[in-house]
C-alpha cells in the first residue's frame, strides 16, 4: 500500500476515558490542529454531542471536504457495523449505541471504527516497524522479507493486533487477538493483563519494596528508580519490569506460535523497553520439556531483540547457505535461520493508531465503501 501522494482527507479521533482528541489526516500526515473535548462518559447525550462537535470543528479546518471518518474506540463493539457495546470507562454506552450510523447520518461520509490495538499494529505495518525491518534486510542485501506483523500495547491495559499480508485481522466477532485474556504465566489463575500493564508494575514494586499498593509511584518514577543503581528500592523496580517482561514474553510466545512474523511493542510502558525487552526475548527463547525430560524451544523460530545492536546484526545476517540441486551442478542459496524479530514502535503509539485508521479508511474507500 502506497503511503505517498494521497490527497484524500480522513477525520480521526483518539478516544480516551476522560477526553476525546479530534484531528484530520491527509497523505498520512496531520492536516489540522487537534480539538480536545471532555468525553462526558456518564452522560450519553453530552458524550455524543461532544463527538459531533469535535468532528464539526475539525471539518471546519479542512481545506476540502473529508472523504471518511476513521478512528479507534474502546470495545466491546460490533466494529464493522459501528455499534459500541458495554464499555467500562464510558458507561453511557452500555446497552449498545449505534455510533457509526449516527456519524454517517450527520456527516454523510463512511465511518469506520476499530480497536486501538488493531489500528496500532496496522499503522506500524504500513509506515513503522515492518518497513523499518524490511529496509534493514534490503540494505544488507538479504532476500528475506516479512509480510506479517503481530503487536501488543502496554499501558492501562494489554492490547494486541495482527496484520497478515497487509490485511488487518479483525475476527468474526470483532475480537481478534484479545491478548489480555491469555493466561498469566506467573499467576495462572489470572489473565495476562494483570501482569502486563501499569498496575502490574506498581503492584510488583509495592510488594518488593514493602509498601502499600496505593503508595506505589507511577511507572515512570519506578523506571527512574530502576535506572538509579544507588537507590535503595532499585532492585524492587528492576524486578517489577523484569516480571512484566516475563509475562509479556509468555503471552507473545503463545501468539507467535500461531503467527509467523515480526512482533512490535507499543503503549506508554514501551518507553521503558531497556528494562523489560531482554526478559521478553528470553522468554520467547525459553524451552519446554517432554515427559522424558528432553528439552526443546517453545518457538519454532529463534527470537531476536532488534533494539540490541549485536542481536540485530545476527538477525539481519541470518544463516545463508548454498546447496547443490541433486543430480545437477546447479547451486541454490537459501537462509536456514528461522527467526522472529521483536522491537519497539517506530511511529509512537498514537501516531501509529492514526496512520492505521487512515490507511484502513483509504482501503475501504478504494474498495467502494464499507
Amino acid at each position: 500500500m502506497s503511503t505517498k501522494h494521497d490527497r484524500r482527507i480522513v477525520m480521526t479521533l483518539d478516544a480516551g476515558g476522560t477526553s476525546f482528541r479530534f484531528s484530520a489526516m491527509r497523505n498520512y500526515k496531520s492536516l489540522t490542529q487537534t480539538v480536545t473535548l471532555p468525553s462526558q462518559g456518564h452522560d450519553l447525550k453530552a458524550c455524543l454531542g461532544n463527538i459531533i462537535e469535535g468532528f464539526s470543528r475539525v471539518k471546519a479546518q479542512c481545506p476540502e471536504p473529508p472523504q471518511a471518518i476513521s478512528f479507534a474506540f474502546p470495545g466491546p463493539a460490533d466494529y464493522p457495523r459501528g455499534i459500541i457495546g458495554d464499555l467500562g470507562n464510558l458507561p453511557c454506552f452500555r446497552g449498545g449505541v449505534a455510533l457509526g450510523p449516527m456519524l454517517e447520518q450527520k456527516f454523510k461520509v463512511p465511518v469506520l471504527i476499530n480497536n486501538d490495538g488493531d489500528l496500532f499494529v496496522h499503522g506500524e505495518a504500513i509506515a513503522g516497524f515492518l518497513p523499518y525491518v524490511n529496509g534493514l534486510l534490503k540494505k544488507a542485501g538479504s532476500p528475506k522479507r516479512y509480510q506479517n506483523l503481530f503487536g501488543v500495547t502496554l499501558g492501562t491495559g494489554f492490547g494486541g493486533g495482527l496484520t497478515h499480508g497487509g490485511e488487518l485481522f479483525l475476527g468474526d466477532n470483532s475480537i481478534g487477538f484479545e491478548v489480555w485474556l491469555l493466561r498469566n504465566k506467573l499467576v495462572p489463575a489470572t489473565n495476562a493483563e494483570e501482569g502486563a500493564c501499569i498496575r502490574a508494575v506498581r503492584r510488583v514494586f509495592a510488594r518488593e519494596a514493602g509498601i502499600p499498593f496505593e503508595n506505589a509511584p507511577d511507572p515512570k518514577e519506578i523506571e527512574a528508580i530502576a535506572r538509579d543503581r544507588k537507590h535503595p528500592q532499585g532492585q524492587a523496580a528492576l524486578n517489577a519490569y523484569r516480571r512484566l517482561g516475563e509475562v509479556v514474553g509468555d503471552a507473545m510466545g503463545e501468539a507467535l506460535t500461531l503467527v509467523d512474523g515480526l512482533a512490535v511493542i507499543g503503549g506508554g510502558l514501551s518507553k521503558a523497553w531497556p528494562l523489560f525487552l531482554p526478559s521478553v526475548v528470553a522468554e520467547l527463547n525459553s524451552v519446554f520439556a517432554n515427559p522424558d525430560g528432553k528439552k526443546f524451544h517453545r518457538l519454532a523460530s529463534e527470537a531476536f531483540n532488534l533494539e540490541d545492536a549485536a542481536q540485530q546484526r545476527k538477525f539481519i545476517k541470518g544463516r545463508p547457505r548454498e546447496i547443490t540441486v541433486p543430480g545437477s551442478r546447479k547451486k541454490i542459496s537459501y537462509d536456514a535461520l528461522r527467526r522472529v524479530g521483536v522491537g519497539i514502535s517506530r511511529l509512537g503509539t498514537s501516531e501509529a493508531v492514526a496512520v492505521g485508521a487512515y490507511a484502513f479508511a483509504l482501503r475501504k474507500l478504494d474498495e467502494g465503501g464499507k
